[in-house]
């Protein structure tokens, strides 16, 4: 008998011995053999001898990885360890800092009040948060200065100098049109992030203390208020800070603290018990540790404290663009109601149509660098577009999303699939982890 199957049925017995269905599993989601949804149990191993692999090369210390198809789960398995300093092996329900894997969420929620008629996608920003109306932007010259491609901080930033209360002397001119709430949700606002460039404007991102995690989000957009655009709204794309100020603006429409209002509209409808912005302390021994490349020599060395101080404490900035942590059960929770067009289990939180506008590309007209890998940009997501480009196996329409630690998730309507990976590396950058799990993944389909 092949050891997926043996796990496949010890995964069964511990279900009933918890009380729950013969045939269910991580998040109340079904489970099936591969082959009862179209996938090859001996493909899918590939997998496991990848994680494994990568495990025993000293290049990741533990990892996880899930495949749902048609509505169940046919894989779910980990390597290594969650946390090799305390000798705490990776589980099912290890909990993760998925950063950026924040943004679907946030965009989520925020089409929730869509639904409700609280504003239209084409709407100024400044409607509903009035500082952010009238914003100048940096010339051309002074945003384009090449830089890092990912520069994280080596200090604490609670130790850094306050911010300058004046802004140095810059050309700029003033934005042609506000920016919309599109333009927050497709990161085309002419925000940036500050740390993955050099320029003028993601200078003063640091120098401000721009998502300083001792702050609240209305003190940040506060702060984004007085600096320069980096670009003309509408006209590039960027990732940025965009998805936290969406997170006030949900504060603003709901009048509700912005954690509160996922947790009543998201997390606690979808049964998404281990998710939010830190890990309450009964469940601080699922916790992850955060692993970082070794400074010296090949490998991963565990990170500074200080990257996880603010997901071990209640925060009081709540960053909807990165500041979440989850389990792949809960997140695919998530994940399935989307592919179930906006329902699960006969919760409904989104219309099917809105999740076919959020998955749409929202970026045609825009200049967007991944369009030469074959994909576009909706709202929240990445969307592939022509899979002749994209490098990788896919479908047209498929999108996805990662996170700095080097988590990634995509959903496939075509295929009916979904894949969830989870390390904690940061930063990921140049790691091919995530999308080597993507082809193995793909390459188990055999019906």
């Amino acid at each position: 008998m092949r050891y997926h199957t043996i796990r496949f049925l010890t995964m069964l017995v511990l279900a009933l011995a918890l009380g729950l269905n013969a045939g269910v599993w991580a998040g109340g989601l079904p489970l099936a053999a591969p082959e009862e949804v179209g996938l090859s149990e001996a493909r899918l191993a590939r997998i496991t001898e990848a994680m494994k692999e990568d495990v025993e090369k000293g290049e990741l210390r533990g990892a996880l990885a899930l495949v749902a198809r048609k509505g169940k789960i046919a894989y779910f398995e980990t390597a290594g360890m969650a946390d090799t300093e305390k000798g705490v092996p990776m589980r099912e329900d290890t909990i993760f800092r998925i950063y950026s894997m924040s943004k679907p969420i946030t965009s989520v929620a925020v089409m929730t009040l869509f639904e409700e008629g609280r504003f239209f996608l084409k709407d100024p920003v400044s409607k509903y948060l009035p500082e952010l109306g009238g914003l100048s932007v940096i010339v051309e010259g002074e945003a384009e200065s090449d830089g890092p491609v990912f520069n994280l901080p080596d200090e604490d930033p609670a130790e850094r100098p306050a911010s300058p209360t004046t802004l140095p002397d810059l050309r700029t001119v003033p934005a042609k049109r506000e920016i919309t709430v599109q333009d927050l949700l497709r990161h085309t606002a002419g925000f940036t992030y500050g740390f993955f460039g050099n320029s003028e404007v993601d200078k003063l991102y640091t120098q401000m203390g721009i998502l300083t995690t001792d702050e609240t989000i209305a003190e940040t957009v506060e702060k984004l208020s007085k600096i320069p655009l980096k670009h003309q709204p509408g006209e590039r794309w960027e990732y940025s800070v965009s998805v936290d100020v969406l997170g006030r603006f949900i504060e603003v429409i709901a009048d509700q603290p912005f954690d509160e209002f996922l947790q009543a509209r998201i997390f606690g409808p979808l049964g998404m018990v281990d998710t939010g912005f830190y890990v309450p302390d009964d469940k601080l021994d699922r916790f992850a540790q955060l692993y970082t490349p070794a400074q010296e020599g090949d490998g991963v060395e565990p990170a500074p404290q200080f990257f996880s101080r603010n997901f071990v404490n209640n925060p009081t900035y709540f960053s909807g663009g990165g500041g979440m942590v989850s389990t792949a059960a809960d997140y695919l929770r998530f994940c399935q109601m989307l592919l179930n067009g906006g329902e699960l289990d006969g919760v409904r939180i989104l219309s099917r149509k809105t999740v076919e506008l959020m998955t749409a590309d929202h970026t045609q007209d825009i200049d967007i660098a991944m369009r030469r890998g074959g994909y576009g940009f909706g709202l929240g997501f990445a969307v592939a577009q022509d899979i002749g480009r994209a490098g990788s196996l896919t479908s047209p329409g498929e999108y996805n999303w990662g996170g700095a630690a080097g988590t990634k998730f995509w959903i496939d309507p075509q295929e009916q699939l979904i894949g969830i990976y989870m390390v904690q590396i940061l930063p990921h950058t140049g790691l091919r982890f995530g999308n080597e799990f993507k082809i193995l993944a793909y390459q188990s389909i055999a019906d």
